[in-house]
């Protein structure tokens, strides 16, 4: 059995900045799509494009862009590839002290000090929000130390005005910065990654994770809120709606690249996890490109 090695990611600051800049467009693509985590909070703009949202054990897919806050050591997964269709990609990456050990404990720093706590969730950002703060962070792009500084003050600003937004695990996801934690279920996470195609019994992932059967169900459902075989499926129906949007395959082809081994069980669970059969979900969002 192929193990995959969690990651963490230990990410350096620009030369002369407390943060981390980055912007990446079709010459420069951002390599990052496994699973990893960081001390660092990081903010993701997406301009334009579809693809698939996976933070901590929350997946769904994203249309038209999207605009994305995770938390410190919050398991995430890139959100861009080849396929997403994207003009560009940004993204941002500071620890929250950034700005020395006191600066968000002051009064006028209380509600982005509550969206930081939020962040530990996951938060996905749309409607003018996701435009305005997008934009701001294009922005800074060449800009100077100061004055990229300043934005980030006024995008967090903005984001912490917000109403416009949602909490992407909202059930909690109990992980906090424990390391043993963080590697273990980014073991399980990238196996799922790599093999959601196959058969994964409970055997085989409790193995990879040094535990028997019940302790890894138990462990599991305390760190993610779900069970691991609702997670999985889950998993396998984001990808088949990203298949339904994207690829011009038959349902049957759909269902059976995604993982499951019966048609009439993912017609049954495609609509209980989307509200639609896999045709009216194809049909719908053909409606909507036109």
């Amino acid at each position: 059995m192929r193990q995959l090695k969690p990651t963490f990611e230990v990410i350096e600051p620009n030369f002369g900045h407390s943060y981390t800049y980055q912007k990446f467009d079709a010459a420069k693509n951002n390599k990052d799509n496994y699973w990893h985590y960081h001390p660092e909070i990081e903010l993701v703009y997406i301009n334009g494009g579809a693809g698939k949202r996976q933070i901590g054990s929350h997946v769904s897919c994203y249309t038209e862009g999207d605009l994305i806050l995770i938390g410190s050591n919050l398991p995430h997964c890139g959100f861009t590839d080849k396929f997403t269709g994207n003009k560009s990609e940004t993204v941002i990456q500071m620890k929250e002290d950034f700005l020395g050990n006191d600066f968000f404990n002051i009064p006028e720093m209380k509600k982005i000090r509550t969206l930081f706590e939020m962040a530990k969730s996951g938060i996905a950002f749309y409607g003018e929000t996701k435009n305005i703060v997008g934009e701001k962070m294009e922005a800074m792009h060449g800009k100077s130390d100061f004055r990229g500084l300043l934005s980030i003050l006024s995008i967090l600003n903005d984001l912490s005005n917000s109403r416009e937004m949602k909490i992407l695990n909202a059930d909690a996801f109990s992980m906090e910065a424990e390391v043993k934690d963080n590697d273990r279920i980014n073991l399980v996470f990238n196996y799922v990654k790599s093999n959601f195609k196959e058969d994964i019994p409970l055997k085989t992932i409790a193995d990879l994770s040094s535990m028997t059967v019940p302790s890894f169900c138990r462990y599991f459902k305390k760190i993610t809120n779900k069970t691991f075989v609702q997670f999985l499926n889950e998993y396998r129906l984001v990808h088949a709606s990203k298949l339904l949007a994207e690829q011009p395959m038959s349902i049957t082809e759909v269902c059976f690249d995604s993982g499951f081994n019966n048609f009439s069980h993912f017609n049954k669970s495609f609509k209980a996890f989307t509200g639609q059969s896999p045709s009216e979900y194809r049909n719908q969002l053909k409606k909507v490109l036109q």
